[in-house]
């Protein structure tokens, strides 16, 4: 009888020793439902990843990182991830030009080597100006996407009164901070293809994404103003789009971006 009311004792205690486990890890498994929730609020709300990605049509390792930030595009649509291309004019003398390539986004990615104290080559990528790497990396591109996308940003530019005529961007922004900052404008054809005939991709059909037709900078010289900026050649609102950020024109991190719509009739 005895051995029987011990066994049972023991079964009473195991019980509640397996009620305070279960309680403890509802509680934990609370705790972090709620936390996960809130910092994929302060993620959505607040982070962004600014992605420059340096390219060249005449460059054969470039295809794989137009691909990969295809695929990221896709992914993040939903979150504050802003994808820029900008082909470099430097392998144009290598038997094919790129139509899309520009000298200032040479001279541009010239300068994030200048601030990060990197090299200059193609496919490089930039995410807030703040960190680079080879831009096919895919592992580097979603760390540092979520780095960005779990910070908050710095000095959020506010614009207001934005409208697209038939040739001209017209916008008013209100900033807190003006020491050393731009508020840049990037007009950007969300897609394009090319038959490239010679170079290094000879032979090979290319297709691009989110290229950078022009960059346009507005130095943030007063706390409030109203802006108009002459649209770029072939500009679509319904194949195009537009990307406002703030760069410290010091360090050059980006502080805050933005995708720029139509608030006029």
């Amino acid at each position: 009888m005895h051995a029987r009311l011990n066994h049972k004792n023991q079964a009473m205690k195991l019980n509640k020793l397996i009620a305070v486990f279960a309680l403890a890890g509802f509680i934990l498994l609370g705790v972090y439902a709620f936390k996960n929730r809130e910092g994929k609020k302060a993620i959505s709300e607040n982070g962004f990843a600014l992605v420059e990605l340096f390219t060249s049509e005449g460059c054969s390792s470039c295809p794989p990182a137009d691909e990969l930030v295809s695929r990221i595009i896709k992914e993040d649509q939903n979150k504050a991830v802003y994808v820029l291309g900008y082909h470099v004019d430097y392998w144009n003398h290598l038997g094919w030009r790129d139509e899309f390539s520009k000298a200032e986004y040479s001279d541009r990615q010239r300068k994030y080597a200048s601030y990060l104290h990197a090299d200059v080559y193609t496919p490089q990528i930039v995410v807030n100006g703040k960190r680079e790497f080879v831009g096919s990396s895919e592992s580097s591109l979603r760390l540092a996407i979520q780095a960005g996308l779990q910070q908050t940003a710095i000095e959020p530019v506010t614009l207001n009164g934005v409208h697209f005529g038939n040739t001209i961007l017209s916008l008013q922004y209100q900033t807190k901070n003006t020491s050393n900052r731009n508020l840049l404008i990037a007009f950007v054809q969300n897609n394009a293809q090319s038959n490239v005939k010679s170079g290094e991709n000879g032979g090979h059909i290319l297709k691009h994404i989110n290229i950078v037709r022009d960059l346009e900078s507005i130095k943030l010289n007063k706390s409030n103003s109203t802006e108009s900026i002459k649209l770029p050649a072939g500009f679509n609102p319904q194949t195009w789009q537009v990307i406002g950020f703030v760069q410290n024109t010091e360090t050059g991190e980006v502080l805050s971006a933005q995708r720029i719509v139509n608030q006029g009739a």
